[in-house]
C-alpha cells in the first residue's frame, strides 16, 4: 500500500502551495481579462 502512487489530483490538492497559487492566480487572471473586455467593450464618451 505505502508503494502505490498517488493520482496526480490528490498529489495536487495535498499541496498547500499550489492551491495558494491558483487561488491567487485564478482571480487575478480572471478579473484581468475581464476588466480587458470591458474596456475594449465600452464605448468612448462624448463630450457635451
Amino acid at each position: 500500500m505505502a508503494d502505490e502512487k498517488k493520482p496526480a489530483l490528490q498529489r495536487l490538492m495535498d499541496n498547500p502551495w499550489v492551491l495558494l497559487a491558483l487561488g491567487l492566480l485564478i482571480p487575478f487572471l480572471s478579473y484581468t481579462v475581464w476588466g480587458w473586455i470591458e474596456v475594449f467593450r465600452t464605448r468612448a464618451g462624448t463630450l457635451p
